[in-house]
């Protein structure tokens, strides 16, 4: 029998397959990823960062209830697959809206690797920033499902953040549209809603 790994952050960049990631145990208190086979390991996020994401969530559920057909589901955290590279890697975005998730599946059948989102968004943390507007900029544009990526930046003024939004146009994102804190943004994305400052 085959011992289970134990993952700590001691373990940044170390190889390891898909399947030893996913069956793994880790120490708490720790984000991990499989990034091209190696294991990222970053803090967990602060309180402000966890409520942005809360409210995400429940601004995007209160849509998928009236807007079903638009998107069905919508998972915080999330794990996506980014198909073609060399080894296994797998972001996990803070959430992310599914157009047909498989609610009619067994839970027990339901799988990360076997559906994609339409759209993700990461919220920023001051320890690893970098991760979200360099590295996950490239990895979601690879995803073809992923039609547009949002970064919700709380960092200076978490009572007030500001938000960038990356739009696909074939195999780049156009120009990223930027909104001001206290602002609203709409999308053709998803028909009928608006995201407007959480304080506003």
């Amino acid at each position: 029998m085959q011992t289970k790994l134990y993952l700590t952050p001691d373990d940044h960049r170390r190889p390891l397959t898909l399947e030893e990631f996913e069956h793994a145990d880790a120490q708490e208190g720790y984000h991990y990823e499989l990034i091209d086979g190696r294991l990222q390991v970053s803090p967990l996020p602060d309180m402000p960062h966890e409520e942005l994401r809360d409210w995400l969530k429940r601004m995007l559920d209160r849509y998928v209830a009236a807007h079903p057909e638009v998107i069905n589901h919508v998972k915080t955290p999330a794990r996506v697959f980014v198909p073609g590279r060399p080894a296994a890697t797998a972001p996990e975005p803070d959430v992310a809206a599914y157009r047909d998730f498989p609610l009619d599946l067994p839970i027990a059948r339901r799988r990360w690797r076997d559906f994609s989102p339409v759209l993700v968004i990461e919220v920023l943390s001051e320890d690893n920033a970098e991760k979200d507007w360099d590295r996950n900029q490239d990895l979601y544009l690879q995803i073809p499902s992923i039609r547009e990526y949002w970064i919700l930046d709380p960092i200076d003024d978490p009572d007030h953040p500001t938000l960038t939004v990356f739009r696909r146009r074939g195999q780049r994102w156009q120009q990223p549209i930027e909104i001001a804190a206290g602002g609203t943004y709409s999308t053709r994305l998803l028909p009928g809603f608006s995201l407007v400052d959480p304080n506003v």
